[in-house]
């Protein structure tokens, strides 16, 4: 059975780096697991508030960012850039904390 995610915002382009692809690949991983649960609003392991403004960000458009732990310690970043005037994200981007 295929689970539908339901999104809450367009990703716009995905980019990823090398390190971040690397990191995901090594731990048996697919980009699209932690994509989708950013887009569902699930936003990983983040300080306390910092959920509760991707929530605010939701509404007001402004930049989306999710923490996912992957394996061994290991994290990774990803971060949707904030709506247009016309309300459309450009691009989300996957990488590394070190990267950012």
């Amino acid at each position: 059975m295929i689970e539908t995610v339901k999104r809450k915002f367009s990703l716009g382009l995905i980019l990823a780096t090398p390190a971040a692809l690397t990191v995901l690949k090594d731990a048996g991983k697919l980009p699209s697991e932690f994509l989708d649960r950013h887009i569902s609003g699930d936003w990983g392991e983040l300080p306390d508030g910092d959920g509760q403004l991707n929530d605010e960000a939701l509404q007001d458009g402004s930049r989306l960012f999710s923490a996912y732990f992957v394996h061994g310690g290991k994290k990774i970043w990803i971060i949707t850039e904030a709506a247009d005037d016309q309300g459309q994200r450009e691009a989300t981007t996957i990488l590394l904390p070190e990267e950012y």
